[in-house]
C-alpha cells in the first residue's frame, strides 16, 4: 500500500482514513450495527499496522493525535527559526564586511548559499520530516540573496528585475528537492515579484515603481493560482494549495487596494468609475472564489474568498455609514451583518455536505 501512496499528504490522509475507519467501526459495534468476527478483526488491525508503520517510516506522518499536535507545534517553531536564522546571517554579514578584503568577500558569497545547501542535504538525509531541513534551506536562500545584492554592490552594477527571478528560481529547486514548503511559498512571492516588475517595465514604468500599479500584482496572482492545473503536482500535492492562497491573496489585495485608490488604475475612466468598477469586480470575484472552492471541495479557495469577501465587504460599510450613522448605531448594524455572515456560511456548509454525500 505505501508504494500507492506518493507524497506526504495522501500518506496522512490515509492514515487520517484508517483512524476514521476504526472510529467508524467502533461506534457501529457500540450501536449494535454490525460486528465483526475477532479473527478478520484482528487480520485487518495487523494489516492496519503494517501499513502505518510503513507510511511512518516512509513519509514521518503522524499516526496519533498528540504527534498532529506536536507537528503544528514544530512548523511554526521551524518557519520563526528560519526567519531568526535568515535575520542572523543578514546582520553578520553586514557586521564583519568592512574588515575583509574583497577576494575572500567574494569568497564568502559564493560558499556561503552552497554550504547552506550541502547541510539541507545532510540534514534531510537524517530527519525526512522537513523541519530542520527548512531552516538551513531558508538560511540558504538568504545567503544567495545577500549574494547578489552585495555582488551587485560591489562591481556597480544597476539594479533589475531578475535578480528576483534568480532568487525564485533559487528557492524553487530547493523547496522541490526537499519538499519544503515554506521554500516553495518564498518562491512563488519572489516569481510575483518579478512578474509585476516585468509587467511593469513594459508598460513604461521604472520597474522599483511597480507597486504604483496594483494591476500587476492580479495578473501575477491569476497566473500562480491556475499554475497547478498546468503543472500538475502528483508528487508535491501540499504545494497546490500554497500557489492558490497565495495567488488569490495577490489578486484580491490589488482589488481591495484599487476599490479604494482607483487613480493609481491603467484604466481610461474616472477615479470614481474605476473604484465602483473594483469593488463590483471585488465582490464579484470573492463569491466566485467561494463557490469554486466548495464546488471543487477546494477549502483553501473558499476560506480565502470569504476572507477576502468580508474584508471587502466591511471596509465599504465603513465607508458608507461610519460619518452618517451614531456610532452605537453603526457597530449594532457591524454586529447584525456579522449574524447574517454567520447565517450565510451555515447555509453554505450545509450544500457542500448535502453536494458532498
Amino acid at each position: 500500500m505505501t508504494d500507492e501512496v506518493r507524497s506526504k499528504k495522501g500518506a496522512q490522509t490515509r492514515v487520517d482514513q484508517i483512524h476514521a475507519f476504526r472510529r467508524e467501526l467502533a461506534a457501529l459495534r457500540s450501536d449494535g450495527v454490525f460486528t465483526m468476527a475477532e479473527a478478520e478483526r484482528a487480520r485487518v488491525d495487523a494489516h492496519h499496522a503494517d501499513v502505518l508503520r510503513g507510511l511512518q517510516a516512509a513519509f514521518d506522518v503522524d499516526v496519533t493525535v498528540a504527534q498532529k499536535q506536536m507537528s503544528w507545534g514544530m512548523r511554526v517553531a521551524s518557519a520563526i527559526g528560519a526567519a531568526a536564522l535568515a535575520m542572523a546571517v543578514y546582520f553578520f554579514f553586514y557586521r564583519v564586511w568592512g574588515l575583509l578584503a574583497t577576494p575572500v568577500q567574494i569568497l564568502l558569497l559564493v560558499v556561503a548559499p552552497i554550504a547552506a545547501i550541502g547541510a539541507t542535504e545532510w540534514v534531510q538525509r537524517r530527519d525526512s520530516s522537513g523541519y530542520f531541513a527548512t531552516l538551513t534551506a531558508t538560511v540558504g536562500l538568504a545567503c544567495f540573496v545577500l549574494n547578489l545584492v552585495v555582488l551587485g554592490t560591489l562591481f556597480n552594477t544597476t539594479p533589475r528585475p531578475l535578480v528576483f527571478l534568480a532568487w525564485s528560481v533559487f528557492a524553487f529547486l530547493i523547496a522541490y528537492g526537499y519538499g519544503l514548503r515554506l521554500l516553495v511559498a518564498s518562491g512563488i512571492l519572489l516569481a510575483m515579484a518579478y512578474l509585476s516588475a516585468q509587467v511593469g517595465t513594459w508598460s513604461g514604468l521604472y520597474w522599483i515603481s511597480t507597486g504604483e500599479r496594483p494591476e500587476h500584482f492580479i495578473v501575477a496572482g491569476l497566473a500562480f493560482f491556475a499554475l497547478p492545473w498546468v503543472v500538475p503536482h502528483p508528487r508535491n500535492e501540499s504545494f497546490v494549495p500554497i500557489y492558490r492562497v497565495l495567488g488569490l491573496t495577490a489578486a484580491f489585495l490589488a482589488v481591495i487596494v484599487l476599490s479604494n485608490w482607483g487613480s493609481a488604475s491603467y484604466l481610461p475612466f474616472s477615479t470614481y468609475a474605476v473604484e465602483v468598477g473594483y469593488q463590483l469586480l471585488g465582490f464579484v470575484a470573492t463569491t466566485a472564489a467561494i463557490w469554486i472552492g466548495i464546488r471543487q471541495s477546494w477549502h483553501d479557495v473558499a476560506n480565502t474568498g470569504m476572507t477576502f469577501f468580508a474584508i471587502l465587504f466591511f471596509t465599504k460599510v465603513f465607508d458608507w455609514w461610519w460619518e452618517l450613522l451614531p456610532r452605537y448605531l453603526f457597530f449594532l448594524l457591524l454586529g447584525v451583518i456579522a449574524i447574517g455572515f454567520l447565517f450565510v456560511i451555515r447555509r453554505l456548509r450545509r450544500f457542500a455536505a448535502e453536494s458532498s454525500s
